[in-house]
């Protein structure tokens, strides 16, 4: 009687391994020679670098892959399992906020008998899955088996001011490993992203969901990006607070306290104390948190799961009523600045003066250089950047700082009286918000001077044509290939 049992056990466990081993073979390695921007000299870029990665195969003869693994990339080259020969790939869409991309490969020879691997589902905690990847240290595939430990939103540390639903596992996850697939039951139930360095056996990986929505926007040939509602829920557990706003004590609500001025049709329909009780038919607790697959996770898990312009179904207690609501999601471009950003910076030269955006790169860039940078000198532009969506003032929620990243000297500028890191207000009356304005302040008919005013309170001059021999002297000893670039660009 126990031969059957034996016969179909073995079965099994040959068509698993099978499976495993046919899924390695998709598994690329891939590297990347990467050149890196300048933040405060922008025309300069770093010197070529060498990255490490992993990625494997989709459907439609295409290469999944995290987007940092691919990040500034100059030139990539991918690899077959057990297969010395290179291929040439590009990119075909990268997707920064969700740490996603997919290749393309210029050799359709290289997905010959390669078998596109499937998406799965979420899996469940404390269920094992196996990550694949090329971690540094060795030629050959590595793979790991661990233990799912949560389900929860974590930052994504490649775009920094960007929450998603994450996984935790307790395999491996170690450099060249990230963009690799994390199978169970052969299929894709994550990739291999990031880990935390005080957190010891952990990683983390990028689950079904967040990949399919990856796929679904890209299928119009544009990535859009993962859209909110540029709201804040704070907890309602106060009783007292809870029955000022006429809620029973029953642990379900969580109220709004913030909306942003970049999302005008949420200010149109939430407004401030308005309490969330259930978004998309899921129940919201007094601490934000919705019941999502057996996991509990925070309710905006479900506004990520619509693509760009989809609306959400909300039910909303105000002033003793609920309210049903349609809310249109969108994804935000507007706060790029905060984050950490993948193209090359615009700048403006005017006789030696370089000016670009304010940026939380920039800060980071001019600490690394060794140019301390004030963030007591500078209170006003810290809080135009970080926190330009709370301004009421339509032209305030949209201002870009732009900054004084560096002085070219020449005679011209020589006694210019205002240090690098100052931040622009005022350009020949013209105040700025953008690059653009900017530039049109400069190009302005005007007297014989360009007049720069900065949000310090400080005052300077350049003769208008010395300024515009100087950039012509400049660009030559310098070897700058533009006075200015305005358009955000990969290249």
């Amino acid at each position: 009687m126990r031969l059957p049992i034996f016969i179909f056990s073995f079965a099994t466990m040959f068509c698993t391994q099978f499976a495993l081993a046919s899924s390695e073979r998709s598994i690329v390695k891939i590297i990347n020679f990467m050149e890196q921007a300048d933040w405060v000299e922008p025309w300069n870029s770093s010197k070529i670098q060498q990255g490490n990665g992993t990625g494997f195969v989709i459907e439609g003869n295409r290469i999944m892959t995290n987007a940092h693994v691919v990040s500034w990339s100059k030139q990539l080259v991918v690899y077959r399992y057990q297969d010395p020969k290179p291929y040439f790939a590009q990119i075909e869409f990268v997707g920064n906020d969700c740490d996603l991309a997919v290749l393309k490969v210029k050799d359709a020879s290289f997905f010959k008998g390669l078998r596109p691997l499937q998406i799965g589902q979420l899996p469940k905690v404390r269920s094992t899955v196996t990550t694949y990847g090329y971690p540094v240290g060795g030629q050959q595939i590595s793979y790991t088996k661990g233990v799912i430990s949560r389900i929860e939103e974590q930052r994504y540390i490649l775009p920094d001011n960007r929450h998603l639903l994450a996984i935790q596992t307790d395999a491996a996850i170690n450099p060249g490993n990230s963009g690799g697939p994390v199978i169970q039951d052969d299929r894709v139930v994550g990739v291999s992203f990031q880990g935390i360095s005080n957190l010891e056996n952990a990683g983390f990986f990028i689950p079904p969901n967040v990949i399919k929505h990856f796929l679904k926007d890209i299928e119009d040939g544009t990535y859009h990006g993962f859209p909110g509602a540029g709201l804040r829920g704070l907890k309602l557990n106060n009783p007292a607070f809870r029955k000022a706003l006429g809620l029973s004590n029953n642990s379900i609500g969580c109220r709004v306290d913030f909306i942003s001025a970049h999302f005008p049709k949420t200010r149109e329909l939430i407004k401030e104390n308005d309490v969330i009780l259930e978004v998309s038919g899921y129940k919201v607790g007094s601490d934000g948190t919705i019941l999502y697959q057996g996991n509990q996770v925070l309710f905006s898990v479900l506004l990520k799961n619509l693509q760009h312009g989809e609306r959400i179904d909300l039910k909303v207690w105000r002033d003793g009523n609920v309210l049903d609501i349609k809310l249109p999601l969108f994804f935000n471009s507007k706060d790029r600045n905060t984050g950490n950003q993948y193209t090359i910076p615009p700048y403006i030269i005017v006789g030696g003066l370089v000016f670009t955006e304010f940026s939380k790169n920039y800060i980071e860039a001019a600490y690394n250089n060794g140019k301390r940078f004030s963030w007591a000198n500078h209170t006003e532009a810290i809080y135009a950047l970080y926190y330009s969506d709370r301004q009421d003032d339509e032209v305030a929620a949209r201002t870009i700082p732009i900054v004084l990243s560096k002085i070219l000297k020449h005679p011209t500028n020589i006694d210019f009286g205002v240090g690098i890191h100052s931040v622009l207000s005022e350009v020949n009356g013209q105040p700025i918000h953008s690059m653009q304005d900017l530039k049109t302040a400069l190009e302005r008919e005007g007297d014989t001077f360009h007049r720069f005013r900065f949000r310090s309170g400080r005052e300077e001059a350049l003769n208008r044509f010395d300024a515009q021999a100087a950039n012509a002297e400049l660009l030559e000893q310098y070897n700058i290939p533009s006075a200015q670039k305005l358009e955000l660009s990969n290249d």
